[in-house]
């Protein structure tokens, strides 16, 4: 099956804001498309890793653990300079992989995946912080909330291709 990927620009900046908000969403968003989307594109390039099956069930594993740690009073801040440079990884990846397939330069989709991230980051911290001391819910059932919507919007973008 070929993937229907008209505007990878669009596509990237959406996983790109949601590893701003969840570090393995778009890998695995990307990974799952790509998996399911082969692309020649890929074939013979170091992003090959996100067509195969494997790895998308690594990602979806990954993932879920992080759904759970997040909720985990341990859990440091998205904004740590760790945590943050991982969720710009995150986005520059899955944008680097979306934009070779699609015949795009990998280095660009990396560009904007990653720079999405790190506005999602901040963003979606302060959002958070912000809903939690207005709305006076504990932070775990905004996180849940939050997860709600990575997984609903992650969901929209799978069907777009």
């Amino acid at each position: 099956m070929q993937l229907k990927i008209s505007k990878p620009f669009w596509q990237v900046i959406g996983l790109g804001t949601l590893a701003g908000m969840r570090t393995t969403s778009a890998p695995l968003i990307a990974c799952h498309i790509l998996s399911n989307h082969q692309s020649k594109r890929l074939a013979k390039s170091p992003l090959r890793f996100m067509q195969s099956k494997n790895v998308a069930v690594a990602f979806k594993v990954l993932a879920l653990g992080e759904i759970v740690g997040d909720k985990l009073p341990s859990t440091p801040n998205r904004i740590k300079a760790s945590s943050l440079a991982a969720r710009i990884l995150s986005g520059a990846l899955a944008g680097a992989s979306i934009y070779k397939a699609t015949g795009g330069k990998a280095p660009m989709g990396a560009l904007i995946g990653g720079a999405a991230a790190f506005a999602s980051t901040f963003g979606s911290y302060f959002l958070r912080k912000s809903v939690v001391k207005t709305s006076h819910i504990v932070d775990p059932i905004i996180g849940a909330i939050e997860d709600a919507l990575v997984i609903g919007c992650g969901t929209s973008l799978i069907q777009l291709s």
